[in-house]
């Protein structure tokens, strides 16, 4: 074998089981290594002074190149010359690394794009944010000073009694952040960031083992608030009265289409007007939390959408009030619609199931109610133009039958 390249990496074919290796020609010892997989990492395999065989990865090929590599085997297979033995170095290395540390690692290679989630693709710029949330919150603070080798399951699942306590609850700070809370669902979803870190690192082989591996996560309470028939109609006459005193249109709008599509609060302050097919009834996100997908909307959320004033250099449906971003404050109008209405306990995820109970109330069924909100995991709502005509039907009919109720009033009187 001659020299070690990209292109016989490139050609270096994965075995079906096992693994398979391919070595330079030049530095004895220097190689990569393939699994069935197709995942290539660099090695370098040496005798210790001891006379025991030490295989160690250098990196992954993809994120390193062959030179990169090469110069990092001379490193390593030159400290072996002198009487060192970097894989037992590095397997002590690995002993030692806290929580802390290995949050930092994940941290930074996720925003590189190193690291791949869903679908083998990069981890989104949104989960990521809740997940270094999750860290600096709640993780660090209670295990991160710890040694990831000497952490126990039951260690894990202290974390999350305490974090479903709420002992790093804080108040709200400045800026657009809510407040800190506990409970059991903020518990478990950061209990699940935790292990998926930790698995990443075992996998990139930062760490040796995941003991986060079989912890009991917490059950939270689901959301199952929706508006009633009476709550739907007072919000409608709330909306007439806050139009009449001055409350902003787009923050309206925005309430309304939530209600009229069931879409989230990101998607809908989000939504952009290259996106809106209103006369085709549909439109395309391409990227939201369940990956690209073509959402049907009814003829009132379609005409609504496109009648919202344009701004010059502004690509979104709902502009903000300054530069070119989208507009953020819907949620704040809802707080305050619904403080006017008398209705409690209600946020822009009670708009989403509300239109999924109301969909459901006209007998449509699961499959079609969880691709009316995108909750698919395949069918035509995921990459497809063309959507089929019955969801088409189901979207307009729960859109229409939530206009006519906002349309009716309540007989009550608002303030």
């Amino acid at each position: 074998m001659g020299k070690l390249t990209k292109r016989a990496v490139d050609a270096h074919t994965p075995p079906g089981k096992g693994q398979a290796f391919l070595w330079d020609g030049e530095i004895r010892g220097f190689g990569v290594r393939v699994v069935p997989s197709g995942l290539k990492t660099f090695v370098v395999q040496y005798r210790n002074v001891e006379g025991r065989t030490r295989r160690m990865t250098i990196g992954r090929y993809g994120v390193m190149t062959v030179e990169q590599a090469r110069d990092q085997a001379k490193v390593k297979l030159g400290a072996v010359a002198g009487g060192a033995d970097p894989a037992a170095e590095n397997a002590s290395l690995r002993e030692a690394i806290t929580v802390t540390e290995v949050c930092d690692w994940y941290l930074a290679e996720a925003e590189a794009g190193r690291i791949l989630g869903r679908r083998h693709r990069p981890i989104k710029t949104s989960t990521l944010a809740m997940d270094r949330s999750r860290i600096e919150t709640h993780i660090k603070p209670l295990l991160g000073r710890r040694q990831v080798r000497a952490l126990k399951l039951g260690d894990v699942e202290a974390m999350q009694s305490d974090i479903a306590s709420g002992r790093t609850a804080k108040p709200r700070g400045v800026g657009r952040g809510g407040a800190t809370t506990g409970g059991a669902g903020v518990a478990a979803r950061t209990v699940s960031t935790l292990q998926s870190l930790f698995a990443h690192a075992v996998r990139l082989d930062v760490i040796t083992s995941n003991p986060a591996v079989g912890v009991r996560k917490r059950a939270g309470k689901k959301k199952e608030r929706r508006l009633s028939v009476a709550e739907i109609k007072r919000l409608g006459d709330a909306m007439r009265v806050a139009e009449r005193n001055d409350e902003h249109p787009v923050a309206l709008a925005g309430v309304r289409l939530m209600l009229l599509t069931g879409f989230r609060i990101s998607e809908v302050q989000g939504m952009r007007r290259d996106w809106l097919h209103a006369d085709q009834g549909y439109v395309h996100f391409p990227d939201t939390k369940s990956d690209g997908q073509v959402r049907a909307i009814g003829l009132s959320a379609a005409d609504l959408a496109a009648s919202q004033p344009a701004r010059k250099n502004c690509p979104y449906v709902f502009p903000s009030d300054v530069g070119d971003g989208h507009f953020t404050a819907t949620k704040s109008c809802l707080a305050r619609l619904c403080a006017r209405a008398d209705i409690a306990g209600v946020t822009p995820h009670t708009l989403r199931h509300t239109f999924g109970s109301v969909a459901g109330d006209l007998g449509f069924s699961e499959l079609t109610i969880a691709a009316l909100l995108g909750h698919a995991a395949r069918g035509v709502t995921q990459g497809y133009v063309h959507i089929d005509e019955a969801l088409k039907l189901a979207a307009t009919r729960t859109c229409e039958e939530i206009a006519s109720l906002l349309s009716a009033s309540d007989g009550g009187d608002l303030p």
